[in-house]
């Protein structure tokens, strides 16, 4: 068990640890895929989905919107189909609808009063803006690939979030969903990580690249990580 004694800060990605994106990728995807009579699990909506996004997401930059334009395109060439405009910007056209897990505000809620927070997601700032809403907390500090020109697994990400923050990485501790985005970078930064494993029991790897990494500490939701640090006996700061 890691000390959470130690850490002032606790950042976060967003998509997929904080906000059910995939269940957002999917009734986004669904209806487009439905009408050209694509049949596809969820499991191989999603997987194709992170193949594709993976893709935009290498080489020079283009805002998020455009990456998630994009992976509608690129369904429609792998599958044979050609999206109308409209379809074009299902995923970008969905994002203020997309909702925390059950858990999470109220986590966020106990966190803040123990740590800063901090957001570190691969999305534009007013992309980011719309889901703020939902989850009802002030962070302390939001870096956006917008901000960075790049995206997660880039150790610049991180390295941009630590210099807004100020202080040693010892002192920051990552959270987030995604071995292959955040848990594997952050790590070879020298920061501490949770993994928050909201697939557990569920098959495949979901709208993330599969990825070899080892966090700190693994938890199935945040309401587990809430509780922990409720449980904690914390030293004066």
């Amino acid at each position: 068990m890691i000390d959470l004694n130690q850490y002032e800060v606790l950042t976060f990605d967003c998509y997929g640890t904080l906000i059910d994106w995939e269940k957002g990728v999917l009734e986004a995807l669904q209806p487009v895929l439905s009408t050209h009579q694509i049949q596809l699990s969820e499991n191989e909506i999603l997987e194709w989905f992170a193949r594709f996004e993976s893709d935009l997401e290498q080489g020079e930059y283009r805002k998020y919107k455009d990456v998630l334009r994009g992976v509608v395109q690129k369904f429609g060439d792998q599958f044979g189909f050609t999206p109308s405009p409209t379809e074009l910007n299902a995923l970008v056209d969905s994002i203020k609808h997309w909702q925390p897990f059950p858990d999470t505000v109220e986590a966020l809620k106990t966190l803040k009063q123990r740590f800063k927070l901090a957001i570190i997601s691969n999305v534009d700032d007013d992309l980011f803006a719309l889901t703020a809403k939902h989850l009802q907390v002030e962070f302390d500090k939001v870096v956006t690939a917008e901000q960075v020109k790049s995206y997660k697994p880039s150790v610049q990400n991180f390295r941009v979030a630590l210099e807004k923050i100020g202080l040693p990485s010892e002192k920051v501790l990552h959270v987030a969903c995604s071995v292959y985005h955040d848990i594997v970078p952050a790590n070879s930064l020298g920061l501490s990580t949770v993994w928050v494993n909201r697939r557990l029991g569920q098959e495949g790897s979901g709208a993330y690249l599969p990825a070899q990494g080892k966090a700190d500490l693994e938890v199935p939701d945040l309401k587990s990580l809430a509780a922990i640090v409720g449980n904690s006996v914390f030293s004066p700061n």
